[in-house]
């Protein structure tokens, strides 16, 4: 009878190329008495069900840790931040109140060799002298957009001004009342100041106007520094 009832019946073959295992059903048919199982078996814990959606591909969740404080990288200070180093030069008076960067102490009377474009673009100070000699004193300087150095004059001393960055209005003329030259300055630009004469350069560019200043004799106290305008019209200097 079993091979009456088996004969001309085929054995499936499975995908790797065998015959099932006789007896075997991968599927065998519901009478009702053993309930299928379901699509996903219940979570006890023990395996997270993947997400309804899938993350997007690339996206990396971040699940900080208890007590943990999130990195921030430090970024380079913005062009035109003052910034001021932590460390200072002591300044020959005691009591004065403002001290330059190390980089940018006054080195003379002695000898000192520098690149003087590269001290000018890092200069942050309205003014620090760099240099201050017997006969004269090289000073940087540092204008700020829409600033100028004020109308001024010096009865005793010349003055020489080089342009590094920015662009400038220079003014010059026998008296306060009477400004007989008025020229654009650009990098590179030199200007010449005589003795007596009034002058002022006010920065009409869009940047810093970075330059510095020889005076001759020297007109500031050696190791001046005025981080800003006001505070060198507070020196009164």
């Amino acid at each position: 009878m079993l091979e009456n009832r088996n004969r001309g019946k085929s054995h499936p073959i499975t995908p790797g190329g065998h015959p099932p295992h006789p007896g075997h059903n991968p599927h065998p048919p519901n009478h009702g008495h053993h309930p299928r199982p379901p699509a996903h078996p219940p979570n006890h814990g023990h395996h997270p069900r993947p997400p309804v959606h899938p993350p997007n591909p690339g996206h990396r969740p971040h699940h900080p840790h208890p007590g943990h404080r999130p990195h921030h990288p430090i970024h380079p200070p913005h062009p035109g931040h003052h910034h001021h180093p932590p460390y200072y030069v002591n300044h020959p008076n005691p009591s004065y109140p403002y001290h330059s960067p190390a980089i940018f102490k006054d080195y003379g009377p002695h000898p000192y060799v520098t690149d003087i474009n590269k001290s000018t673009l890092q200069n942050i100070n309205y003014r620090t002298t760099l240099w201050t000699g017997n006969h004269l004193q090289l000073t940087l300087m540092t204008i700020p957009v829409g600033g100028d150095i004020g109308l001024e004059t010096h009865p005793d001393t010349d003055q020489f001004l080089r342009i590094e960055e920015g662009q400038g209005l220079v003014q010059m003329g026998p008296s306060r009342e009477k400004v007989t030259l008025k020229q654009t300055v650009v990098p590179d630009s030199a200007v010449f100041v005589p003795a007596g004469t009034w002058h002022n350069i006010t920065n009409i560019g869009n940047v810093p106007l970075k330059l510095y200043s020889i005076y001759a004799p020297p007109h500031h106290p050696h190791g001046t520094v005025h981080p800003t305008k006001e505070i060198a019209e507070k020196m009164g200097d």
